[in-house]
């Protein structure tokens, strides 16, 4: 017999997921079997499949769960690539990277979700992690390059991006929401030479954006 968290996730997959042009087995597998339930802040355990940006404190959220599946499906992580997440929150994309066989380091402003990051994924038995604190876009990475970078918060202009674009491998993909409010749009980013970058507009959304992103300069007259 189900339990209602797998009938939960049942319905995330077909109502939400696949009607969002999913369709990669290996991803469909893995969100269907990650308890989201474990990430999310207790008072919104109810909703942790709904289609909704759950709140987990200082004004972050969690993507919703097709934005999170529109984004593992672009980024196709294959087993023992080297993967660079920008925003860890409670660990539950974070630990949905690494079951796809990412070797994840992901980075967290705020010390209070890092903490919580690291006992969620250590929970599922996730050991190709590391959630460590810090802000990613000071500087790179000393472990770059990356098969993939995963932003899961906003950027209000493209001037981080040049940080991001120099850290990926050689065919690497970079996910990134550039913009503000309330249109923004979904980027994938693959490095396809040494200078070289194809970029691909996926979908418009919205979401937070990162702490400590620098803010786009602004003409005044």
């Amino acid at each position: 017999m189900e339990s209602s968290s797998e009938q939960a996730r049942f319905n995330m997959i077909e109502q939400q997921i696949r009607p969002w042009d999913v369709f990669d087995r290996r991803v469909l597998d893995t969100m269907s079997r990650m308890p989201r339930e474990a990430f999310v802040p207790d008072a919104y355990v109810g909703l942790a499949y709904a289609d909704f940006e759950v709140p987990i404190g200082n004004g972050q959220s969690m993507m919703a769960p097709g934005i999170v599946a529109r984004m593992l499906q672009a980024l196709n992580v294959q087993p023992g690539d080297k993967v660079l997440e920008i925003g860890a929150g409670t660990g539950y994309t974070t630990a949905c990277l690494a079951d796809l066989g990412g070797k994840v380091i992901s980075r967290e402003i705020d010390a209070t979700l890092a903490e919580t990051a690291r006992l969620n994924i250590d929970r599922q038995g996730l050991r190709n992690v590391e959630v460590r604190g810090g802000d990613a876009l000071e500087q790179a990475h000393a472990e770059a390059p990356f098969d993939v970078i995963a932003v899961t918060g906003s950027l209000p202009s493209d001037q981080p991006l040049a940080l991001l674009q120099e850290q990926l491998a050689r065919g690497g993909r970079l996910f990134v929401v550039i913009g503000e409010a309330p249109v923004m749009e979904a980027l994938l980013i693959t490095r396809t030479g040494e200078r070289h970058f194809r970029r691909e507009s996926m979908f418009e959304t919205s979401l937070p954006a990162l702490a400590n992103v620098p803010e786009p300069e602004r003409f005044s007259f």
